[in-house]
């Protein structure tokens, strides 16, 4: 167990460091092949370092803690439902391409220079500013049992949204400034309490 817990706090870890803006700003100034190909190679790692982890989890015995069942399925479903939603809603809005490392990879290929995204607060980001961190709660919580295994997989990934949330509202704060201060004051960070926000 104790093996299971370091290995996703040093995912959790990793998966943030190798992202942040020193290291973002690092690989800009470096260009080239390095700007063109990074983010490419870091979804590639992230994916890939998940498959060992993942594998390990579920290859532990599991003592079941909690189960929906019964009429708990009905809030089961709803949470699920939302997660859903907000991860449609999200897809919808984001450029994937970019987050995945494609369009930086184009522009090195074709000799061009990369820009950033614009700022946006349309569709779910109207609703809420991070749909695809609020649809991990419930993608947490929500889905399948609860063991005694995954029980502290689950507070550990918990947290590393709550923390990467803040993180990353930090780093839109200091690229955006205040248009994102403004859009932080009107529209609510991960539970879209407010229904739609006019930005």
């Amino acid at each position: 167990m104790a093996l299971l817990i370091a290995g996703w706090i040093l995912w959790c870890t990793l998966h943030s460091l190798l992202i942040t803006r020193t290291i973002n700003r690092w690989v800009r100034e470096q260009g080239g092949l390095m700007q063109g190909g990074y983010r490419f190679t870091y979804s590639l790692f992230s994916f890939l370092s998940l498959i060992p982890l993942l594998w390990y989890q579920y290859s532990l015995p599991q003592e079941v803690i909690f189960t929906w069942s019964g009429w708990l399925r009905i809030p089961q479903g709803l949470l699920l439902l939302y997660a859903v939603l907000m991860c449609y809603a999200g897809y919808r809005v984001y450029d994937m391409k970019y987050l995945v490392g494609i369009r930086q990879w184009q522009s090195y290929q074709h000799n061009t220079e990369f820009s950033s995204l614009p700022f946006r607060c349309d569709g779910a980001l109207a609703y809420v500013r991070h749909p695809w961190y609020s649809s991990g709660f419930p993608i947490l919580w929500a889905f399948g049992p609860i063991t005694d295994a995954n029980l502290p997989v689950r507070i550990i990934l918990t947290l590393y949204l709550i923390i990467g949330t803040v993180l990353e509202e930090r780093k839109l704060v200091q690229e955006l400034g205040e248009p994102y201060v403004r859009y932080q004051q009107q529209v609510p960070m991960l539970i879209p309490w407010k229904g739609r926000v006019s930005f």
